[in-house]
């Protein structure tokens, strides 16, 4: 059976995170979107682990998944996960790398939790921050419970990721060291999608995981995962796919251009800029004179061994998506898309057709024609032909997606 998998989000104890991010919420915000399997987030904040211990129960002895308490069903579950922000010295450089660790039950988290408490601060944020190299924590978490998934987070952003150009290493074997061999997957993160990562060929020995990060609901589902497990879903299913490189089917893919490192420029200049213009202006910025940040996409060209549009065999296949309620809110001319008028037709077409990546990726949008707006149909056609105006992010700027022209959206 295939299962809708988002592996990376955040609760409300992680800073610059939404107070809406309860577990009750994520679940039903799940429900909306038709995610499956769906992660805890921040399980090392003692608050939100009581929390999690206090809802959630298991969905079966030993599956090492979750659901909530108060649930009719099992439809949505929680897998225990966290995302540890390391800041340490290795090579003479100070390294500044987020990592994903999951972890098989809650009484393996709570080791883990015990441990850090004592010798680091995790109280003060749902994403502590440790001062321990990577090589360490893998070690650290491995000799609590060997089925621990330990994999590097968003691994192009400039600040803080294995590959970043501001704090990063230019391999995997240079981050992880003699722990390298116990990484079995990497997260693309928003600026990146497959076709960017598939132009490293080391990473081909490892699953490519697309998950949401997600900092408030609505954002939850914005990347995700499309995974065949067979008979009940369990933890050590998932890890065995994960590891063994299997049951992957699709990724659901962020337009990269949208994220907000995938151009170099300096947002406090409003210049951006492609690689290519990167290097002849040195990597300086040409307002400023000072060094520009280098984005995702330069950074991907610099550690490449392929050529663009270069296709790994067996590679799996993806699909990019808007999310619904944008398309809604461009095709009626609404900018917020937590207006009452878009979130109520949104509600209304997902109580009608189905879940909201039911809508975007599968629905037959003849359905649609005789009783929702003719903006919206047409707006999702043209997100599934990738018929989209696109102007990309840069030094931590969002990139802006639009369906419909300033001309169409004024007649």
């Amino acid at each position: 059976m295939l299962y809708i998998a988002d592996l990376h989000i955040h609760s409300r104890y992680s800073r610059a995170c939404s107070p809406q991010l309860t577990l009750a919420n994520i679940e039903a915000t799940c429900r909306l979107k038709g995610v499956d399997i769906i992660a805890t987030g921040d399980f090392t904040h003692p608050t939100w682990f009581k929390e999690i211990n206090n809802e959630l129960e298991e969905i079966s002895s030993g599956a090492g998944l979750y659901k909530l308490k108060k649930a009719l069903d099992a439809k949505v579950k929680f897998i225990l996960s966290t995302e540890l922000s390391l800041v340490y010295k290795d090579a003479g450089q100070v390294r500044r790398i987020h990592l994903v660790v999951h972890a098989p039950n809650l009484s393996a988290a709570a080791k883990i939790n015990k441990y850090l408490d004592k010798n680091f601060n995790i109280r003060s944020d749902g994403r502590p921050i440790l001062g321990i190299s990577a090589p360490e924590l893998v070690k650290l978490v491995l000799r609590v419970d060997s089925r621990f998934l330990i994999y590097p987070a968003h691994i192009w952003t400039p600040w803080f990721s294995v590959f970043g150009s501001k704090s990063g290493f230019d391999s995997l074997e240079e981050c992880f060291h003699d722990q390298t061999e116990h990484i079995y997957a990497f997260e693309t993160g928003l600026s990146s999608d497959p076709t960017m990562n598939w132009r490293v060929s080391s990473l081909d020995r490892l699953s490519m995981l697309s998950n949401s990060d997600a900092h408030s609901l609505p954002n939850i589902a914005r990347e995700a995962n499309v995974m065949e497990i067979a008979g009940e879903p369990t933890y050590q299913k998932i890890y065995d796919n994960l590891k063994k490189r299997r049951g992957l089917k699709m990724t659901i893919e962020f337009y990269p251009e949208e994220g907000m490192y995938h151009l170099d420029g300096h947002r406090d200049c409003s210049f951006d800029c492609e690689p290519s213009l990167t290097k002849k202006y040195k990597n300086i910025c040409p307002v400023c004179k000072k060094p520009l940040v280098i984005g995702v996409l330069n950074r991907v060209e610099d550690l490449a061994d392929r050529k663009p549009g270069f296709h790994p065999k067996n590679a799996v296949p993806y699909k990019k998506i808007v999310e619904l309620d944008k398309i809604i809110a461009e095709a009626l001319g609404i900018k917020s898309r937590n207006s009452f008028t878009v979130q109520k037709q949104y509600h209304a077409l997902i109580k009608e057709f189905g879940s909201e990546l039911f809508i975007l990726l599968d629905l037959d949008l003849n359905k649609l024609s005789s009783t929702v707006d003719h903006r919206i149909i047409e707006g999702i056609k043209r997100m599934r032909a990738g018929e989209l105006i696109i102007k990309p992010g840069f030094d931590g700027q969002y990139g802006q997606i639009n369906i419909f022209s300033e001309r169409e959206q004024t007649h």
